[in-house]
């Protein structure tokens, strides 16, 4: 199980990513990067390449909606360049609060469009001249689309690898159905092993059918918050307001895929709870009734006997790599955490 944690720069990015060199040499196998509505990813994500020599680094996530398909190969390209084949393509679909609401782009046909993408950005790397005629993207535009100008090109440079890795941040049944039949990887969010195959099991099995072998046995992502100790029970209440935010305020009634999946878990009545209150303001209000079990369930917070047994079920469940938030007062803590789960992880 490989052990990746998500850049945090709340104390400031370039002192971030100056301490990644001493988890780099404390194990630490890639590092995630996210994109919302933030700073952009891209950037950063060249910064550390040039700051990190073994690290591998992976966007977590890019949204497909904000680039077009031959502008993410490029990045994809030019990043993996840079870090000598250390990049992984994390993309996804976002919602519609951040892509209509800060893109201003319609949110249409996500599994499509990701499909499509993919696929795109496989002929880029493979160098071949891009002719696609898809339902969502079309290279060169079809007559009475354009000028009639455009013709079939391919990426000038070599890229350093033709086969970049591309990761998928999924939640949907039938976007992880998807994921797992073309990605190499799969980050579904709040991830519970215990209920994971009754969510998932169907759908990544269904995929998994129609999978090329070349590509290999599916990465699948955990994400953990992660604390070890007799007196670190009460970093779960951390955890709530995020929680929160998605269940409840990520997308409208009706449109919010993370209160959906918190239903399908077996949470409807506090999934409506926690929508209602979000969206009516009450922030606090809504934290409070996120499932105590939830919070415990996705976490690696607790005595290492406690660790090493969700530890364990993450192994079982399926999870090849988790992407860890070390809690800890100051970075030398946080850096022992990470030693610490990784060799508890080389120990399953």
């Amino acid at each position: 199980m490989r052990i990746g944690m998500a850049l945090n720069y709340s104390g400031g990015f370039k002192e971030t990513v100056a301490e990644l060199g001493d988890f780099e040499k404390a194990g630490l196998d890639v590092v995630y990067v996210a994109e919302a509505y933030s700073f952009d990813a891209v950037s950063q994500m060249g910064y550390i390449a040039a700051k990190t020599e073994r690290l591998e680094i992976a966007s977590g996530i890019l949204p497909i909606y904000s680039r077009t398909p031959t502008l993410l190969a490029m990045t994809a390209a030019g990043l993996d360049f840079v870090s000598d084949g250390r990049f992984t393509l994390g993309i996804g679909a976002s919602g519609p609060q951040v892509i209509e609401g800060f893109h201003g782009v319609p949110y249409t046909a996500p599994l499509g469009r990701t499909r499509e993408v993919i696929e795109i950005c496989r002929k880029v790397w493979r160098r071949e001249r891009l002719q696609h005629e898809g339902k969502h993207y079309s290279m060169p535009l079809p007559a009475g689309q354009g000028t009639g100008l455009g013709k079939p090109l391919k990426i000038i440079n070599h890229p350093v690898r033709a086969d970049i890795p591309v990761l998928v941040a999924a939640i949907g049944p039938k976007n992880v159905q998807m994921t797992a039949e073309i990605a190499n990887g799969w980050e579904p969010i709040f991830y519970l092993p215990e209920k994971a195959a009754d969510v998932w099991g169907a759908s990544l099995a269904a995929g998994k059918a129609k999978r090329d072998p070349s590509l290999g046995e599916l990465d699948v992502v955990g994400q953990a918050a992660l604390a070890i100790g007799d007196d670190v029970q009460g970093y779960l209440e951390f955890g709530r307001p995020m929680a929160a935010l998605y269940i409840g305020g990520m997308g409208a009634k009706g449109k919010n895929f993370y209160n959906d999946l918190c239903r399908r878990y077996g949470w409807e009545k506090e999934a409506e709870e926690i929508q209602d209150l979000y969206l009516a303001g009450k922030k606090d209000e809504a934290a409070a009734k996120v499932p105590q079990e939830l919070l415990e369930k996705m976490s690696l917070i607790g005595s290492e006997g406690h660790v090493r047994e969700r530890l364990a079920a993450m192994k079982e469940s399926g999870v090849t790599t988790l992407n860890v938030n070390p809690i800890a007062g100051d970075h030398k803590s946080r850096l022992a955490l990470i030693e610490q789960v990784k060799a508890m992880a080389a120990d399953l």
